[in-house]
């Protein structure tokens, strides 16, 4: 049965370029290890957008942030040294353990436009994990499981689900679904995992009798749980896994320890954290502080 309805909160990330924010919200801090999740438009950006609605190069600590597209492409730059475009169905993992920075740049749009819609998640590590080396992965759509049954079409982006596994590394229990539903098709939760909730991309979903729009994150409690795309074709993600203990998040950090967000904090703003490679002329301060310039790169 349903435990909590999340509806997206609208948050404009600059420039005019809004998501939609799920998680975290006050009385639901994580479902599993997922602490963060944003549904990034839909929207459709001219030619020349301003680079303002970039994201420029930021840090994390004690996550891993993941990347899936449905549709456009972002060009993801890290201090790990990696430069990869980011296209629809394909997963960027990037763990930061102990620290990483990162830029997410929206080159292709602004040269040609088009569309831009996904979803950012971020997944807390286990504590062993929180201080290790970072490190990005990429995978292409083609390697990820895949299930067809009637009208559900579901990808596996990561974890395990209905007797699969995916390829991509994870450090704890856990389950990540793309499900595209026609008209009328049902999908069934992934029950070997305690937390569970599915988030309506597109469309509507029906449960325990109930309609639920797009924008709509849906957590459930234990026991079977279909859902049915009673009102047309439908877009779905869901998700979940083990529980890791109690984790704190403060701008883009988290961890297990208060005092180690305020170090990652006091590194950043001292200049500490090495700025990717291939984007160091910029950076986002720590909210509340002013502009900087980074220090020039070392050779």
């Amino acid at each position: 049965m349903i435990q909590r309805i999340i509806e997206q909160r609208r948050k404009d990330l600059g420039g005019g370029f809004e998501v939609g924010r799920v998680l975290p919200v006050r009385g639901q801090r994580m479902v599993g290890p997922f602490i963060f999740f944003d549904h990034i438009g839909p929207t459709t950006f001219p030619p020349g957008i301003p680079r303002e609605i970039d994201v420029r190069p930021h840090p994390h600590i004690g996550l891993s942030t993941v990347t899936y597209l449905f549709e456009g492409e972002m060009m993801h730059r890290d201090s790990v040294g990696s430069e990869q475009p980011i296209r629809p169905g394909e997963v960027n993992w990037m763990t930061a353990g102990r620290g990483i920075t990162h830029s997410e740049r929206f080159e292709q749009a602004r040269a040609h436009g088009g569309p831009m819609h996904g979803i950012q998640s971020w997944v807390a590590l286990p504590e062993r994990d929180e201080e290790s080396d970072p490190v990005f992965d990429h995978y292409d759509a083609g390697v990820l499981p895949q299930v067809e049954d009637g009208g559900l079409r579901a990808r596996l982006v990561a974890g395990t689900a209905w007797g699969l596994a995916s390829p991509v590394r994870t450090h704890s229990p856990l389950f990540y679904l793309h499900c595209e539903l026609d008209e009328g098709a049902t999908v069934q939760l992934p029950d070997e995992h305690p937390e569970r909730a599915a988030y309506v991309v597109t469309g509507a979903v029906e449960s325990d009798g109930q309609c639920h729009e797009a924008g709509t994150m849906l957590v459930f409690g234990p026991g079977p749980v279909t859902l049915t795309a009673a009102c047309g074709p439908a877009l779905l993600m869901l998700l979940g896994g083990e529980p890791l203990g109690e984790r704190f998040i403060e701008w883009n950090f988290v961890s297990s320890r208060k005092e180690r967000i305020e170090q990652a904090k006091a590194d950043w703003r001292a200049g500490r954290m090495k700025l990717p490679d291939l984007d160091n002329g910029e950076c986002i301060p720590l909210p509340g502080d002013p502009e900087r310039t980074p220090p020039e790169p070392m050779s």
